[in-house]
């Protein structure tokens, strides 16, 4: 069938998930894990570990220079994101961090592993006072310390939505990017501050990127390959509170851990008019297809596997060409592209699937192939098409593999090492 137009998005207690109105098909060793946020990685107050303060037992009493510790003493209306840093001097290293409300509960955080500050674990709450103290060891091994309480501003009235594309406890393909949605946009001089608070965990470890989508309403992280089999993502796009130049504040953290399954893949190539699928890097089933014949061509490029649905209906009665204008029952359905290219059953086209491009831009298969590959396939499973007239759009789906790795790493709003980002925490 021919394309789909992309409906809004929904967002979920920890995820957003794209409420997507069916329109048409065709247009358009074991390391610790490491957090990546920014460029620069993170650990706890003690390295290693994840609590407010230093490890158990009776500080030393402090022998060098008091610090000067941010946010500063006496501070009000300070974000509810707000981490704590601490200038020292001579080289020395802060060694912990403790950070309490004034009712005594203690806030839990981490460390960024280049010593720049001290994030705590949840968005501090509004409107409420709170007493950081640092101590830092020098590089002679005397001990500073700070103090500082400050008080947090109130809730604000204008705030930024926000959606992260991933749920807790899913499993997922290789190629599944984290995914985070923004409205409206971030304005291109906050998105550094806003990355710096994504923070993307992988198990093992594997180093990433993140890139923004010309809007801003979008930002995609991935490896300069895809997931190895097996790994564990742990997000945290911790934006609750977080001012931006529009005047608006973030909204809330949202948080995802989620699974990487086996390898699978789909190739298409328009020359042959089939598809290869391989899972775990071994073919399993060579299947013919139909892709979009030349005035609906099908997108060349790596896809991934957005929405599956069993059932559905392709309506395309707004579509302004009315030779383009359908009702269709459509039986599984994975979508690829936002514009409406999908793979999914075509009984109507099987006797030339194979040998001729029929379809307004989907990739067709037979009813038979099509049970069994929706049966493998998960979401973040990739599909590259070869071949078409036509090359995928930057942001016609979940496009972070569109792009080579040196070209996907210019959309990062803070300088990437050529490997990918190491740890933030």
């Amino acid at each position: 069938m021919g394309m789909f137009a992309r409906a809004g998005a929904m967002v979920g207690a920890l995820g957003l998930v794209a409420s997507l109105a069916l329109t048409g098909c065709g247009a358009e060793q074991k390391k610790q894990a490491e957090f990546v946020g920014g460029t620069a990685p993170a650990t706890s107050a003690t390295p290693g570990a994840a609590g407010t303060a230093a490890e158990p037992g009776t500080p030393a009493a402090p022998s060098g220079p008091p610090l000067t510790v941010s946010p500063a003493d006496g501070g009000k209306n300070r974000p509810v994101s707000s981490e704590i840093s601490a200038e020292v001097p001579g080289g020395g290293k802060v060694s912990s961090v403790t950070l309490a409300a004034a009712n005594g509960g203690q806030v839990e955080g981490r460390l960024r592993a280049d010593g720049s500050s001290w994030v705590p674990s949840k968005p501090l709450k509004y409107g409420t006072r709170y007493t950081a103290t640092v101590t830092a060891t020098g590089s002679d091994g005397t001990t500073s310390q700070g103090k500082s309480t400050f008080t947090t501003m109130a809730k604000p009235k204008s705030v930024i939505s926000s959606g992260l594309y991933l749920f807790d406890d899913k499993t997922y393909g290789v190629a599944m990017p984290v995914v985070t949605e923004f409205h409206p946009g971030i304005p291109k001089k906050d998105r550094a501050a806003v990355q710096k608070r994504m923070f993307v965990q992988t198990d093992p470890p594997q180093p990433g990127a993140w890139h923004w989508v010309e809007n801003g309403t979008q930002a995609y992280y991935r490896a300069p390959e895809y997931w190895k089999a097996g790994t564990t993502l742990t997000v945290r796009i911790a934006l609750a509170g977080i001012p931006l130049s529009n005047g608006r504040y973030g909204n809330v953290d949202r948080a995802a851990t989620a699974k990487i399954g086996r390898a699978f893949e789909m190739q298409v190539d328009n020359a042959t008019k089939k598809m290869t699928v391989y899972e775990d890097g071994q073919v399993v089933r060579t299947l013919p297809v139909s892709l979009g014949k030349k005035k609906t061509p099908s997108s060349s490029g790596t896809m991934v596997v957005m929405e599956k649905k069993e059932s559905t209906v392709f309506d395309t009665r707004d579509d302004p060409d009315p030779a383009n204008r359908y009702v269709t029952e459509i039986d599984f359905a994975q979508r690829l592209t936002w514009g409406g290219e999908y793979i999914h059953a075509a009984p109507w086209s099987e006797h030339v699937q194979g040998r001729q491009n029929v379809s307004h831009g989907c990739v067709n298969v037979s009813m038979a192939n099509a049970r069994w590959l929706f049966g493998k396939t998960k979401v973040g499973d990739p599909i590259t098409i070869k071949g078409t007239e036509r090359k995928l759009t930057p942001g016609n789906g979940w496009t972070a593999w569109s792009q080579s790795w040196s070209e996907f790493v210019k959309g990062s709003a803070v300088p990437v090492p050529e490997a990918g980002e190491g740890s933030a925490f």
